[in-house]
């Protein structure tokens, strides 16, 4: 029937008048339960504290800023910490929380609850260069008592903002510690590397690229210097042939001299034994005999000619003598010169074994250079690091830095931020209708009587030529007007009774009533 018929208006309204009762009915028991949720409700408190995020006191141009986290993300750190097990216990225990219920929550149950009672909501706004920033959050707790809910509010407020100042102070020193370390590290294997360069340039003093123009010109200077050396060598050489000839031609005119004059020349052995007999012919004679006179005159003789002799000899074993001793001068000159250029064939084969070996040391040299100026670059920027962590620690220490600081404490609460019993009343007068109206096409749906001429032609298949009209007699309209009566009367009860309960559970009617003139006046 339903799928080939389809209900008028004038159904629907006859639908409504045959239900009118059973549909008033679940209005007023609909919106009577809502309005009955709305008062029962208990109210929730809530107290909330607002935190400035405050920015660093002393200008970053000066002092770089040490804890660069975004707030955001501090916030929700902080938020954990403080929201530990152990935390929310001892907040429990101390302010009586969920005492009302007894021991029907266990701790897990408490904590969860809790949790959910905290609300933590970040202020953010946009600052040109930085984009969307947080500035600001506030700290919030809900409960039946508004008391209880500032208390709470008031604690999680401290531990918010110790809990701030605990991690940045500990965060600024252990970042101190680690870059000390670091520095500490990087300035041992700094030491290390210099130790091995200054180590390497000892043992390569010689071969160092940095000497090698002065290797250079000390091995040209060298090979002048043996040059020079080879020259008076050479010329030394000469002139110890030249000696050796003059002392052969000395030696040769002393044995020519000696071999001419040995004829003509006494013996100088016999003039002692001239002076013996001249010596005896004066115990016999004087002076004037012949005899004494003929031998004085023959040593006369013999000591001049012994003397002419001696000046010759010593004349050319003189020059002999002066000839022997330019040649020991110039074969200890030789000894010298050659001395000379055997250190100076020493260095110029030193120096050019240091000049070929300075492309290898300079390679040794250029690594061992490269590591240590990586060793100093990161060894002088862990230092910077260090400093600047040094002077960030001093700036949380002293609360100079990034800072949280209470903007606005938790104030006792006025009035409660839930129920809302507005709303829920609203939804009970939009949904009493819906529900009646649903419970009512509920029954139609159920009920498979014929409604109206055009129902039961769609039945018959046949037209109808004459229907006859509902006539109600005098004990239905009495018993209309009972019903009616008796739904007046129960509307007019459900008025009083929700005026009762709006004036004892949610506001005095004249206060409402005062509110109410006031807002339209």
């Amino acid at each position: 029937m339903k799928a080939e018929y389809e209900l008028s208006l004038k159904d629907y309204v006859a639908i409504i008048k045959g239900r009118a009762l059973l549909l008033a009915v679940v209005v007023v028991v609909v919106l009577a339960a809502t309005i009955g949720v709305a008062i029962s409700v208990p109210p929730i408190y809530q107290a909330t504290g607002t935190i400035l995020v405050e920015s660093q006191q002393i200008s970053p141009d000066l002092v770089s800023e040490g804890n660069t986290t975004y707030a955001d993300e501090r916030i929700e750190v902080i938020r954990q910490r403080v929201m530990t097990r152990e935390n929310l216990l001892r907040i429990i225990d101390k302010y009586g929380l969920f005492a009302d219920k007894g021991g029907r929550l266990s701790e897990t149950d408490k904590i969860d609850q809790m949790r959910n009672a905290i609300v933590v909501n970040t202020l953010s706004t946009f600052i040109k260069g930085r984009g969307e920033a947080t500035v600001a959050f506030t700290v919030s707790y809900e409960d039946k008592r508004a008391d209880v809910a500032k208390e709470v509010a008031d604690e999680l407020v401290g531990l918010f903002l110790n809990e701030n100042v605990k991690q940045r102070t500990e965060r600024a020193t252990e970042t101190t510690e680690f870059l000390t370390q670091e520095a500490d590290k990087l300035g041992a294997e700094l030491a290390t590397l210099e130790n091995q360069l200054a180590d390497f340039k000892q043992a390569h003093a010689n071969a160092l690229p940095e000497n090698q123009q002065l290797r250079m010109s000390m091995l040209s200077r060298a090979e002048l210097d043996f040059r020079e050396v080879d020259r008076d060598y050479k010329a030394a050489q000469e002139e110890l042939r030249y000696l050796d000839l003059e002392l052969s031609a000395a030696n040769s005119g002393a044995s020519t001299q000696a071999a001419n004059g040995k004829a003509a020349t006494p013996d100088p052995q016999d003039l002692p034994s001239l002076k013996a007999e001249y010596a005896r012919l004066l115990t016999k004679y004087t002076e004037a005999h012949p005899d004494v006179v003929a031998i004085k005159r023959k040593i006369q003789v013999l000591q001049a000619s012994g003397e002419k002799g001696i000046a010759a000899a010593a004349s050319m074993n003189l020059d002999a003598a002066r000839v022997r001793t330019k040649m020991a001068a110039t074969q200890s000159n030789i000894a010298s010169l050659a001395e000379q250029k055997r250190e100076i064939s020493q260095k110029i084969s030193a120096y050019e074994a240091d000049i070929l070996e300075a492309p290898q040391v300079e390679r040794g040299l250029v690594s061992l250079l490269r590591d240590h100026d990586n060793a100093k670059k990161k060894y002088e920027e862990i230092r910077a690091k260090e400093m600047n962590a040094k002077i960030t620690e001093s700036l949380e220490q002293e609360n100079k830095a990034e800072r949280f600081v209470l903007l606005e404490p938790p104030l006792m609460p006025e009035k409660p931020v839930k129920p809302n019993r507005k709303k829920i009343v609203a939804v009970g007068v939009v949904l009493a209708p819906a529900a009646g109206a649903g419970l009512v096409m509920l029954l139609e749906m159920l009920n498979q009587r014929i409604r109206g001429v055009g129902a039961l032609e769609s039945v018959l298949g046949k037209r109808v030529l004459v229907a006859v009209p509902y006539i109600a007699t005098q004990a239905d309209q009495a018993r209309r007007r009972r019903w009616l009566m008796l739904l007046a009367g129960a509307v007019v009860l459900g008025l009083l009774v929700l005026l009762v309960l709006v004036h004892l559970f949610y506001m005095p009617l004249d206060l409402l009533l005062y509110k109410a003139m006031a807002r339209f006046a």
